[in-house]
C-alpha cells in the first residue's frame, strides 16, 4: 500500500528591507505550496497577534504556506513607529510582495485585522497584482477613532505643540503622534480608495457584531462600495475575536480555499 508523505511544515524567520531600507521581519510558514498568504497587523500590534497566528497554522494545516511579518516599527522589524503611516505601510506590504513574487511564489490573498485590514484594501487601490483581498476590522472613517486613542481637542493640541505624547496608564509615554502622521490619517479617504479596486479583485469583508473599537456599521458601508465583496458579520465578536477564533478563521479558510480554486480553474 503506497504511503503518501506530506511535506513538514517548516516556521522560518525571513528578512525583507523595505524601500526605506528599514528590514521588515516575518516569519514564513513553509508547506512547499506554490501559493503565499501573507498576513498583515493592525495598531500597536505585531505578527505574534493569536488572530495572525491562528490564521497561519489554519492555513499551514491546509497545506497553504502564510507568510505573518511585523510592518516597520512594530515587532522585530527597524524603523520607529509612527502613528497612522497607511501608505508607507502599504509600501511595507508591496516590498514583501515583490519579495516573494521574485522567489515565483504566487501570491494567493492578503489578509489585514483592524489597521491591516484598511492596509489590505488600499494595496488594490494603488497596486494591482492581488485579486483575493480580506479585510478583518477595518475603519471605514478614518475621521473616528482618533479621540478615544490621542484626547478631546487633538487639533488644536497638535497645532500648538506640533505634537501629542499618548501616555501609558503609569503615565509613561506610548507613542507621540505628530502633526504630519495625524494629517496623513484624516487625509487617507478609505471611500476613495475602495472605488479603486477592480472588479475582478475578490474582497471578504468579517466584522464582529460587538466590536466596541470600529463599529460594525463600516463593514456595512464597505459592502456599498466595494465592486466584487463578500461580507460576513460574527454575531457577538469583539473587534479581536476574543470568543471567536474559530469562526473566524473557518469564515476565512474557506473563503480563500474557494477563491484558490478559482484561480486553479481561470488559470487551466
Amino acid at each position: 500500500m503506497a504511503q503518501t508523505t506530506q511535506n513538514p511544515v517548516v516556521q522560518q524567520k525571513v528578512i525583507i528591507p523595505n524601500k526605506y531600507g528599514e528590514k521588515l521581519v516575518g516569519i514564513l510558514h513553509e508547506t512547499g505550496s506554490s501559493e503565499v498568504i501573507i498576513l498583515c497587523h493592525g495598531f500597536r500590534s505585531s505578527k505574534e497577534y493569536n488572530t495572525m497566528v491562528n490564521l497561519a497554522v489554519s492555513l499551514e494545516n491546509e497545506g497553504i504556506s502564510a507568510f505573518r511579518f511585523d510592518f516597520a516599527g512594530n515587532g522585530e522589524s527597524e524603523g520607529v513607529f509612527q502613528y497612522a503611516n497607511y501608505w508607507r505601510e502599504v509600501d511595507d506590504l508591496h516590498a514583501v510582495i515583490q519579495h516573494f513574487s521574485g522567489a515565483n511564489r504566487v501570491i494567493s490573498a492578503i489578509i489585514g485585522h483592524s489597521k491591516g485590514g484598511n492596509v489590505v484594501l488600499l494595496y488594490p487601490a494603488k497596486y494591482h497584482d492581488i485579486h483575493t483581498v480580506v479585510n478583518l476590522s477595518g475603519r471605514y472613517d478614518l475621521n473616528k477613532g482618533i479621540e478615544e486613542r490621542v484626547g478631546k481637542d487633538f487639533m488644536q493640541k497638535i497645532k500648538e505643540d506640533g505634537f501629542i505624547d499618548v501616555k501609558t496608564e503609569t503615565g509613561s509615554v506610548d507613542y507621540r503622534v505628530t502633526e504630519e502622521s495625524l494629517l496623513e490619517r484624516l487625509s487617507t479617504n478609505m471611500h476613495e480608495a475602495c472605488l479603486k479596486i477592480d472588479k475582478e479583485c475578490r474582497v471578504l469583508t468579517v466584522h464582529g457584531s460587538a466590536d466596541q473599537v470600529i463599529p460594525v456599521q463600516d463593514a456595512l458601508e464597505f459592502a456599498k462600495i466595494i465592486p466584487n465583496h463578500k461580507l460576513h458579520v460574527v454575531e457577538g465578536a469583539d473587534h479581536g475575536y476574543t470568543s471567536h477564533q474559530a469562526e473566524l478563521v473557518s469564515v476565512v479558510l474557506n473563503f480563500i480555499k474557494e477563491a484558490l480554486q478559482q484561480d486553479k480553474v481561470t488559470s487551466s
